[in-house]
């Protein structure tokens, strides 16, 4: 999928999210109802010693079995990394922090890098080095007052925001209304209990009403 039809994704879904230390099979499960609520960008969280094994067969059986989905990884933190999994499939590559290096690999590539920032300074050397959205992280810290106010001197600026948003209309709510584009759900969507359990219908209900939502 082209570079701007990924851009695209992430606009027309908003919800994006954030898989992060499972097995292959319960990765699956996750993505199947994930793919059922609606959602069509998943991020795969790069944490663990293998997890790029487990993305691989993650990737496969999206392209085999869930039209329209994306896959990308996030918590790429160098350039090596990342194009390792590009060369696994990712459609896009998230980063927790700033780093120009990860952007030479992923525009060589022309695939969406979107980066960690925190300040407007940083925003700014973004979209210098290419960037069509920021990740705003930790949301929890800089809450949606920052995007808001970030509107008035850089009206151009798509965000991504992941941290401190929870499944719930009130919270999405609060970031989209500040203008966020997106935003990333991990753990508070993904609860232990509830895959323990395996209730992976419940879990693409919940995701299901999240993507009825209108702001």
């Amino acid at each position: 999928m082209k570079r701007h039809e990924v851009i695209a994704l992430f606009e027309k879904t908003r919800i994006v999210p954030l898989l992060s230390k499972v097995d292959i099979e319960t990765g699956k499960a996750i993505l199947k109802a994930c793919y059922a609520g609606g959602v069509r960008v998943i991020e795969y969280t790069n944490r663990g010693a293998r997890a790029h094994e487990v993305f691989r067969e993650l990737k496969i059986f999206v392209e085999n079995e869930l039209p329209e989905m994306i896959l990308g990884v996030g918590t790429i933190v160098e350039a090596g990394t990342a194009s390792l999994y590009m060369q696994l499939g990712a459609d896009f590559v998230i980063s927790p922090i700033l780093n120009q290096e990860i952007f030479r690999v992923c525009n060589r590539r022309k695939v969406l890098h979107i980066p960690g920032c925190a300040t407007l300074s940083e925003i700014s050397q973004a979209e210098e080095w290419g960037a069509d959205i920021v990740k705003i992280f930790p949301g929890d810290t800089l809450k949606p007052n920052f995007v808001k106010a970030l509107q008035a001197p850089m009206p151009w600026t798509s965000v991504m925001v992941t941290g401190g948003v929870e499944p719930t209309y009130e919270s999405l709510f609060g970031w989209f209304s500040a203008g966020a584009s997106c935003v990333g759900l991990g753990s508070q969507l993904f609860k232990k209990e509830l895959l323990e359990a395996k209730k992976f219908d419940e879990l693409a209900m919940k995701i299901k009403e999240l993507m009825t939502y209108e702001f």
